[in-house]
């Protein structure tokens, strides 16, 4: 199960941290992803991390803005965004896919997801 949390209201420029609580991950040769959806639009991958090596991979439009992490102490996956920008507002997912590092930014590659959590950039 995946929980994620951390989302609300930011001003552009500004910074915010989503944490998304692991349970049942019965393997680390798993992927970690991040991925959004904005209003009217479809659902695009964000971010994403192999839990065991931390080999990780962003989309264009957050790279050297936004650092996932996970902690193997809490389970949890974290995503630092900064400099935050009114396109960055949507409803953020995490999610997991089992296996190799393999097509990470494809959403059906994924069979578990967490419920949301909105993020709002707006001045």
């Amino acid at each position: 199960q995946l929980q994620a949390s951390g989302g609300g209201l930011v001003q552009p420029g500004g910074s915010l941290r989503l944490s998304c609580a692991v349970s049942g991950l019965t393997s680390t040769d798993a992927v970690m992803g991040w991925f959004r959806q904005a209003p009217g639009k479809d659902r695009e991958f964000v971010a994403a991390i192999h839990w065991r090596s931390e080999i990780k991979n962003y989309a264009d439009s957050v790279k050297g803005r936004f650092t996932i992490s996970r902690d193997n102490a809490e389970n949890t996956v974290k995503l630092r965004m900064d400099i935050l920008k009114l396109e960055d507002t949507a409803v953020y997912y995490c999610a997991v896919k089992s296996g190799t590092w393999y097509r990470v930014r494809f959403q059906d590659e994924y069979n578990t997801w967490g419920q949301g959590t909105l993020v709002t950039v707006s001045s």
